[in-house]
């Protein structure tokens, strides 16, 4: 019995020695691991305890049963990502099928530049231009392809009817898109995290992701959603001024912003990951309460850090400050940080990107033209880049970094670059600190 009982405790420490390889949070599936199998040891030493001695003859037999039924839940937890450099090996891409226009909302307001006004008046609620988001589709399969030529698996959220109306006891909306999974999803170590979300056309695209993070979950994962916010108009400053781009510098070097601190919110793309440092902006959809709440969630593990740019319209840290490497980070010459020095000091090489490419009559309804900085490590020595910017594929072919190009010009116009486009679900890396 005794024998039996080592080989079970064996099993289990090297079960466990897998699953927290990548660092102490990576202990949530060792967890789950142990109580299965604590429950399948207590259930055998049971059933031992009543045998007769005829039973304990069988008792190796039992034993090699008991082994069996842990046998699946040995593989390696599938969702482990500490940074945006180490090779990727998994990650979910967005898709713009049925991808509607959001309402024109106050926060949407906030968050879009008045040139754009008149086509959200025109299409709010309604679907994208239908030639437009058919090349849109088109280019993200094309890239999906590239990357399972790169070897990354690739999955996709569900595609869903984003036109039906919904209606809380607080606003009434119509959906967006599942085209953005950065904006929704974190995935710190083994966690994925679901971000609160601050438009309320975004209240639920959680949905599209729910049967991917339940699969994950279910192998091991750690899930959790952060509080969900009313978005209740007390969220908002319904009197928030937008009309030129002076208001805009003026006020967010204040501090104020579209979203107040009524309630925690957040979008996951503000978000930057370094190991056990994160790097953060307050912006249009993320206030201090969801950036506190994140801080108190990953400590004592990660630090957060607040970072502020020189930016009349923050929202989202990728195309403003996007580290590809460790101790190596894209800074936008338009949007300088504020703390720049402190990474400076830290050893950091800050790389200004040159001025984008695209054309200023492209359309860029959600976004700006500093997406050609927003893109996809697949190593240290690979990225995923627009295949239109010439200028930033000599900087990278400086830097000793292989260029993956690929054109997604339409699919820009919806929101988002190569970084916006995906969430990394597992990177081959350990847990680390790069910054001192």
């Amino acid at each position: 019995c005794l024998i039996s009982l080592t080989h079970s405790l064996l099993h289990w420490t090297m079960l466990r020695v897998r699953c927290l390889r990548g660092g102490s949070r990576g202990a949530e599936a060792a967890h789950l691991i142990g109580a299965m199998l604590g429950r399948a040891v207590t259930g055998w030493v049971q059933k031992a305890s009543q045998s007769t001695s005829s039973a304990a003859a069988a008792q190796p037999q039992r034993a090699v049963e008991e082994e069996h039924v842990t046998e699946p839940m040995q593989q390696e937890c599938p969702v482990c990502s500490y940074n945006e450099w180490d090779p990727l090996e998994e990650v979910i891409v967005g898709r713009a099928e049925n991808a509607h226009v959001p309402p024109f909302s106050v926060e949407v307001k906030a968050n879009t530049y008045e040139k754009y006004w008149p086509f959200y008046n025109k299409y709010g609620g309604q679907s994208f231009p239908e030639d437009h988001l058919k090349k849109a589709v088109a280019e993200i399969e094309e890239m999906c392809n590239i990357l399972r030529q790169e070897g990354v698996v690739v999955r996709r959220p569900e595609p869903l009817d984003w036109s039906m109306e919904y209606k809380t006891p607080d606003f009434t909306s119509s959906g967006m898109y599942a085209a953005m999974p950065r904006d929704i999803l974190m995935v710190v170590g083994n966690e994925i995290i679901e971000a609160p979300m601050a438009w309320r056309a975004r209240f639920f695209e959680y949905r599209a992701y729910r049967p991917l993070i339940k699969e994950y979950f279910r192998k091991g994962a750690k899930w959790t959603t952060a509080p969900k916010p009313t978005m209740a108009n007390d969220l908002y400053d319904q009197n928030y001024p937008m009309r030129t781009v002076e208001d805009r510098h003026k006020l967010a070097a204040q501090g104020k912003f579209v979203t107040t601190e009524h309630e925690p919110c957040f979008d996951a793309a503000d978000f930057i990951r370094a190991g056990r440092d994160l790097f953060v902006q307050r912006s249009q959809v993320t206030n201090y309460m969801g950036i506190e709440w994140m801080r108190r969630h990953l400590a004592p593990d990660y630090k957060v850090h607040i970072i502020s740019f020189k930016d009349p319209n923050p929202m989202h840290i990728d195309a403003t400050f996007n580290i590809i490497g460790p101790g190596l980070v894209l800074s936008n010459p338009d949007r300088p940080c504020n703390q720049v020095d402190m990474f400076k000091k830290a050893g950091w090489t800050i790389v200004k990107p040159p001025v984008p490419l695209i054309p200023d009559d492209h359309p860029l309804w959600m976004s700006s033209k500093w997406l050609s900085m927003n893109v996809l490590m697949l190593d240290e020595k690979r990225v995923m880049v627009d295949a239109n910017e010439n200028s930033i594929h000599k900087m990278f072919e400086s830097l000793g970094i292989k260029t993956i190009k690929v054109n997604i010009r339409h699919a820009n116009s919806l929101g988002g670059g190569f970084h916006c486009w995906t969430t990394d679900v597992r990177r081959r890396g350990t847990l680390q600190s790069y910054f001192h």
